[in-house]
């Protein structure tokens, strides 16, 4: 036998010294762990090899013929999709980049550098971005084509593609379709005549077909077929589309929805009322001169004719600064004198070849995540008609392993079903799901024991188990699904001095003394009812709590009473704190910020949750204004598709502050003349305060961008930001980036902030 080492004298010594901190152990050993990835992982695309192949280089040719040129981590990071796409022929590729890297820029890239083999790119974009990728792709690809499908004349644009078949294109063609289009279908409405039959001296009114007269009939429970009513038949053809039992012929008939529209004149009239600087009054001169046909024209054919219009005298009709309003108004202006409705997603399916796009480009990927959502089932039928998909994201996961897994299921099906992930036989999901979740994801079972009825001889037990999802994915999953299809991109990775600095910091902000004093009342009276009340099993008042001790600092200047959601009986009322003339502590803040920041030249973007039923920003709006600024307020009563251009409008007539709801502007705006950002509240939205946070730090940017947010000291306000921190450091490390503190990926609590937030102010009371 070998000598017994002295250390392992004691197997509890030897217990202990076999423990290493994780720390100490990635300091020692992570160099060499790493290596070993890297040997048994070897990268797709290597920028030290690729660029030395003859292929990279034919690329990189027509990166450098473009208009517009991507910054070198932009280019390598369009190569390594391409060849994922096109070399290994993957059927998709997820490109995960923080939000301002120019994901829309590289995306186009990417659909350019494949032009060759996919000459065209169909792209699904948030609505509000369909005008915006227009624009990307005409100032970056030279000579390419866009077509909108977007707008009321969407069926009209596609059956044109439908009578083009088999005609090959030179030129890159791009296909921007929005996402609630693409899920639209047309309106109907059931159609039958009605007849009045004599039965026994009474007058019956039945419902019949309008081709062959014949009575609508639906069988009876003894089996035999009888005429319908009336109403009988408008219930049971108000839900699906039926035929003629005797001819074959429909029962329904196509509608147009919204408001009629009974003539040119009214069509154009209104379309003119669209645009800016043109009133009811204009409109109405403008078609008396040159009459709806010649108009209409125009601006169903070439809108920028428009602009040019003139008068008898050989006069333009629009001044300089209006042509250049209209013209910037045009980006986001459809119309249509025929116009139709049809499921876009079903046409492309139905009527065009599958393949006939080459490359589908999902922007904004991570929303078509939930299983059963129409615009996530919409993209799957595009994924399986396209010959390559390209997801666009900044936010891949939400911290669940469902999140990708109808992602992965829309966007490559063959691999899970190889994986043995497969829908039961009922097409349901929900299986494969689950199994999905327990190989790669984390679930809790949580079980519960209570006191059941007594037996003969013993008292009874009942156990019951409730299994729930939780935030994590395994690293098998990770390298399983992730990694091997996906391109991660951070800001800071761009480098070449692209952007300014960034800052974020946190200001507490201390309540005044009748507000501290109230707000303690209010918070141990409240939290005294929301004890009771769980103690019954009751988790009604958790979420009428928690808002209102979240949002009574803010709105302490107005009369507050608390309510049960169920029973309506007073908890709690409390008047109000500040008159409307004086400034909250929380505004004063802001009214400084904003004097200093006009000295500097800076114009502030302030983001207030509370718009709605308890609105501060017009409060905000009149107390900034009373101090000299210049404010507008966006609301959400701005359509989507005209918010950039609304905000351009008032950048125009030069303000210094800029208020709305975080939630109106969190996608898609570039906010560049805003690079002071004040966040009032936070909100519960991860991704939401992730992304608006980012709206002015983007390329382009010239001025170092600053983000504040502020807290009322003492309040739940900073227990919420607390919690918010975490989860974006939970969020940050399943997008490619590891925080600080790399062991909040192992909390799987998965309660939500709400019910974090409760749980730590009853901890507290």
């Amino acid at each position: 036998m070998g000598a017994i080492h002295p250390q392992l004298d004691t197997p509890e010594q030897n217990a202990d010294e076999l423990h290493m901190p994780l720390a100490i152990f990635i300091d020692q050993f992570g160099e060499g762990l790493l290596e070993q990835v890297r040997r048994q992982n070897p990268p797709i695309y290597d920028p030290d090899l690729d660029t030395q192949t003859r292929v990279w280089r034919a690329r990189q040719h027509v990166l450098d013929n473009l208009t517009r040129q991507p910054f070198e981590a932009q280019a390598h990071a369009v190569h390594a999709v391409v060849k994922l796409l096109l070399d290994h022929n993957e059927p998709a590729a997820v490109l995960n980049a923080d939000m301002g890297t120019g994901k829309t820029m590289m995306a186009i890239c990417v659909a350019a550098l494949m032009q060759s083999t996919h000459p065209r790119t169909l792209i699904v974009s948030p609505p509000h971005l369909v005008y915006k990728w227009r624009r990307e792709i005409l100032a970056t690809v030279p000579g390419a084509k866009v077509w909108i499908l977007n707008g009321p004349d969407t069926l009209r644009k596609l059956l044109a593609l439908r009578n083009a078949l088999g005609l090959k294109t030179s030129k890159p063609e791009f296909f921007v379709l929005g996402r609630v289009r693409m899920r639209m279908g047309f309106h109907w409405k059931p159609a039958f005549l009605t007849r009045q039959v004599l039965q026994d001296g009474q007058r019956f009114r039945f419902a019949c077909c309008p081709d062959c007269m014949e009575p609508i009939e639906r069988e009876n429970a003894d089996g035999e077929m009888m005429p319908l009513s009336v109403e009988a038949a408008a219930l049971m053809l108000a839900d699906r589309r039926c035929k003629c039992s005797h001819c074959d012929s429909t029962l329904w008939t196509l509608i147009r929805a919204g408001k009629r529209i009974d003539s040119m004149h009214d069509l154009v009239l209104g379309a003119l009322k669209q645009m800016p600087t043109i009133g009811d009054k204009t409109a109405r001169k403008l078609l008396s001169i040159f009459g709806e046909d010649l108009l209409g024209g125009m601006l169903d054919d070439n809108v920028y004719e428009f602009l040019n219009l003139m008068d008898e005298s050989g006069e333009l009709v629009f001044s300089d600064r209006q042509a250049m309003r209209m013209e910037r108004s045009f980006a986001s202006f459809e119309f249509s004198i025929g116009e139709g409705g049809y499921q876009a997603t079903e046409f492309i399916k139905r009527y065009l070849p599958r393949g006939y796009f080459g490359l589908l480009v999902v922007d904004e990927g991570h929303e078509y995540k939930n299983e059963g959502s129409a615009q996530g089932q919409a993209m799957g039928v595009l994924a399986s008609q396209c010959q390559k998909t390209l997801l666009l994201t900044g936010t891949l996961m939400g911290g669940y392993a469902d999140d990708l897994f109808h992602l992965l299921w829309r966007i490559n099906p063959t691999q899970m079903i190889q994986d043995g992930f497969k829908p039961a036989r009922n097409g349901s999901m929900g299986s494969a799901a689950m199994a999905f979740m327990r190989e790669h994801g984390v679930l809790k079972d949580v079980y519960k024991e209570s006191t059941g009825p007594s037996h003969r001889t013993a008292k009874g037990k009942q156990m019951t188990v409730r299994t729930s999802k939780a935030p994590g994915f395994g690293p098998v999953g990770i390298m399983r699904y992730v990694v091997p299809i996906t391109v991660f991109l951070k800001l800071r990775d761009i480098g070449q001095n692209v952007l300014p600095d960034y800052d974020e910091h946190f200001i507490n902000v201390p309540m005044s003394q009748a507000q501290d004093e109230a707000y303690q009342r209010m918070a141990k009276h409240l939290v005294y009812e929301l004890k009771k009340a769980l103690a019954q099993k009751d988790n009604s008042l958790l979420g009428v709590v928690m808002n209102t001790l979240l949002a009574w600092p803010e709105c302490c200047f107005r009369p507050e009473t608390v309510r049960h959601p169920r029973s309506k009986a007073v908890l709690f009322s409390q008047g109000p704190v500040f008159q409307e003339s004086e400034l909250t502590p929380k505004e004063q803040q802001l009214l400084d910020l904003c004097k200093q920041e006009k000295a500097k030249g800076r114009k502030v973007l302030v983001y207030s949750i509370y718009s709605g039923t308890r609105d501060t920003t017009a409060r905000l709006k009149s107390h900034l204004e009373m101090n000299g600024f210049k404010v507008a307020v966006l609301r959400a009563s701005v359509d989507a598709a005209r918010r950039e251009d609304w905000v351009a409008d008032q950048v125009e007539r030069g303000i210094d502050v800029l208020v709305t709801n975080p939630e109106l502007v969190k996608t898609g705006l570039d906010l560049l003349e805003f690079p002071t950002i004040v966040f009032m509240q936070s909100g519960f939205n991860v991704y939401t305060l992730m992304q608006a946070a980012r709206r002015s730090w983007r390329i382009g940017q010239k001025h170092p961008v600053k983000v504040v947010f502020l807290g009322y000291s003492g309040s739940s306000q900073v227990e919420c930001l607390r919690l918010m921190a975490k989860k974006i450091a939970v969020t940050q490390s399943t997008s490619g980036d590891m925080p600080d503190c790399g062991l909040d990926v192992l909390n799987d609590a998965g309660d939500s902030i709400e019910v974090q937030l409760a749980k730590q102010l009853l901890a507290n009371a």
